[in-house]
């Protein structure tokens, strides 16, 4: 079952990356990560731009140039991050993707998603994009499909 999107699962990917290996502090390059993480550099370039976009990122063109934090990573709330990926009403929409999916006409799974999305809200507002960063390190989690 996927829950975000190929575009929010890579771009996911690419920033607990750049926040395990190499902090808030250094320019990634794209092509590298593009590369490590066996992610389309095309697609993932434009997975970035879009973050750059909304303010959490940016770009720095030359040979040590690359993608890097505008905002710190201990300054990035997950929930935060979900939002800019996958749109402002993430947490508002029916697993199904039915419009109209609610208290007043919910489809077969809406009493079930609307329990769990809450659960992940929430724990997604008290996480940060450095937490896991720095749990990816420690405990050497994978990020390579």
């Amino acid at each position: 079952m996927r829950v975000i999107s190929k575009s929010g699962e890579y771009g996911l990917r690419a920033l607990l990356y750049m926040a395990a290996h190499r902090g808030s502090q250094e320019f990634v390059s794209i092509r590298e990560m593009a590369e490590e993480l066996d992610i389309s550099f095309h697609f993932l370039t434009k997975i970035l731009q879009s973050l750059t976009q909304k303010g959490m990122l940016q770009s720095y063109r030359g040979p040590n140039g690359g993608i890097g934090f505008l905002i710190p990573p201990e300054d990035i709330l997950l929930s935060d991050l979900i939002r800019a990926l996958e749109g402002e009403d993430f947490f508002d929409k029916c697993l199904l993707g039915l419009p109209g999916c609610g208290e007043r006409q919910p489809c077969p799974m809406h009493n079930y998603w609307k329990t769990v999305k809450e659960s992940l809200k929430e724990e997604f507002e008290t996480t940060t994009l450095a937490d896991l960063g720095q749990s990816t390190r420690q405990k050497k989690f994978r990020l390579i499909a």
